[in-house]
């Protein structure tokens, strides 16, 4: 089934095909990018009326559909505009997993508008840092976030700012959500070039402050063609080789996703939000994550994929409620922002019904997964993410930049048109992480003959001990495969020791 998955890759990339590649130049590197992809994140959504009588966003008992979120997020963009911005300037959205997330998300980037996606779990003095950083000149919040927003408010005296879902009344400095989705219907027309900046996302790092990557339209538009090629691929590539694949969906089937992750995050936004949109299924919002209620949604509203962190699908299927909830619908159960680890693979396979498991690897900086492997091919590979996605080069490095051979570890580095731009004000540390358009991602890797990945760690979290290297996943790995442990988290800690004053 291998052969006939590099077989079907070099058919559905070559020349004329819809994933057909080619080489640009993209600030001054050579970048892989799919030569009929759309230029900008606008088209994506201009081209999901198309889709108007069906649902789009679930919340709770409300609903939208795709032709109510047109109308609505054309009067967002108009609101916007009529407040002075601009294609190029920001607007900061700051809130749980609403709906009004999505809505103003598309409003935003299709007017050329940058979203800056705020953590929600941010206390003042980050929200500070990050409004400081990034000068939007209008914030849309909730109630949560306009609260601690008014502890810094006398630093921000010119941003404008909209509240949404506000209980408690509308203060006199706040635009009313309600004033803004009552502006005229009218979406601004704009050109957008595909190296603009799309949206700015904050990586949280390990040290530091975080820094604001910006993620483009050609970075966002290819992550989506990335996740339609890596569907196209595996489906046909086990159709070829006679092997029923688990996750098989009807080709008229509407896929319906429970997002499950925040949407300041390219895992909620980028992989699963933006991915439904663009073949026009639907979105349930939670209010937060609760696995006993996410059970609930799943078999009400017919889910067919959940993608989110691991420890997620490992709560579903540890919850007293799955034995009797039915969750035959979901096609695909899986997901990213952390190691997918093997006993959950197979756990996941020999439990759920109908879904075939998946694990996709990716960052901020990439706009989303770098690769991603499911169904038959993670099961028989559960240590692997795959082979990195037809927009990227990638390669396993030593400590002097030089790429090793296949099966030795180094730092994983990818290049390709879904790396971002750089950080947001931050020269140096864009230079220290890209070299000629090579993303370091810092987490270190082998590539075996196949070109599959196989994460081993991240760089920082290596321990040596006695000659040999090792790897905190790893451990993290072997405690998982124990049937007692249901969580458990493996990090680095370094203790000094001073000289005792005194013998003993």
């Amino acid at each position: 089934m291998y052969d006939e998955l590099r077989n079907v890759w070099d058919e559905l990339t070559a020349a004329g095909q819809l994933f057909e590649i080619e080489t640009l130049e993209v600030r001054g590197s050579p970048v892989r990018s799919y030569k009929h992809a759309p230029a900008a994140l606008r088209d994506i959504w201009l081209g999901t009326a198309a889709y108007q009588d069906r649902e789009y966003l679930v919340f709770q008992d409300e609903r939208y559909t795709y032709a109510q979120a047109h109308e609505i997020t054309a009067s967002i963009a108009n609101w916007l505009s009529l407040q002075g911005v601009q294609p190029g300037d920001r607007v900061a959205i700051a809130m749980r997993n609403y709906p009004e997330w999505m809505l103003a998300y598309w409003a935003v980037v299709s007017m050329g508008a940058v979203v800056v996606g705020m953590n929600a779990w941010w206390v003042p003095k980050e929200m500070h840092y990050a409004l400081k950083d990034s000068t939007p000149k209008v914030m849309i919040c909730d109630e949560e976030r306009l609260l601690r927003f008014e502890e810094i408010r006398g630093d921000f005296q010119n941003l404008i700012v909209c509240g949404v879902r506000l209980h408690n009344g509308v203060p006199d400095n706040v635009v009313d959500w309600r004033e803004v989705v009552n502006t005229a219907s009218v979406l601004p027309e704009v050109a957008i070039d595909p190296d603009d900046d799309a949206c700015v996302f904050y990586t949280s790092g390990t040290t530091g402050t975080p820094k604001g990557a910006q993620l483009t339209h050609r970075g966002c538009v290819s992550n989506l063609m990335n996740i339609g090629f890596s569907r196209a691929l595996q489906s046909t590539a086990l159709a070829k080789a006679g092997v029923e694949a688990k996750g098989a969906t009807e080709p008229d089937q509407v896929n319906i996703a429970l997002v499950a992750t925040p949407l300041f995050h390219v895992t909620g936004n980028n992989c699963v939000a933006q991915g439904i949109a663009a073949t026009g299924g639907k979105l349930i919002h939670m209010y937060k994550w609760d696995a006993g209620e996410a059970l609930r949604i799943i078999e009400e509203e017919k889910v067919t994929t959940f993608s989110a962190v691991p420890m997620m699908s490992r709560e579903m299927m540890l919850h007293p409620d799955f034995a009797t909830r039915d969750t035959s619908s979901l096609k695909s159960m899986g997901g990213g922002g952390a190691a997918v680890q093997p006993d959950l693979t197979r756990k996941m396979n020999k439990i759920m019904k109908n879904a075939a498991p998946s694990a996709g690897y990716g960052m901020t900086e990439t706009c989303g997964i770098i690769s991603v492997l499911s169904d038959v091919y993670l099961v028989d590979r559960p240590e692997s993410v795959g082979r990195a996605l037809p927009t990227f080069e990638a390669k396993c490095v030593n400590g002097v930049g030089d790429t090793v051979a296949a099966g030795e570890t180094g730092e994983l580095w990818v290049r390709g048109a879904c790396v971002i731009k750089g950080y947001l004000n931050r020269p140096e540390a864009t230079a220290q992480e890209i070299t000629d358009g090579w993303l370091h991602t810092g987490d270190v890797a082998y590539m075996d003959g196949d070109q599959f990945i196989y994460l081993v760690d991240r760089a920082k979290e290596m321990v040596l001990r006695g000659g040999e290297n090792v790897y905190c996943a790893e451990v993290e790995s072997a405690l998982f495969e124990h049937e007692s442990v249901a969580e458990c988290v493996v990090f680095l800690s370094l203790i000094h020791i001073s000289e005792p004053t005194r013998p003993y």
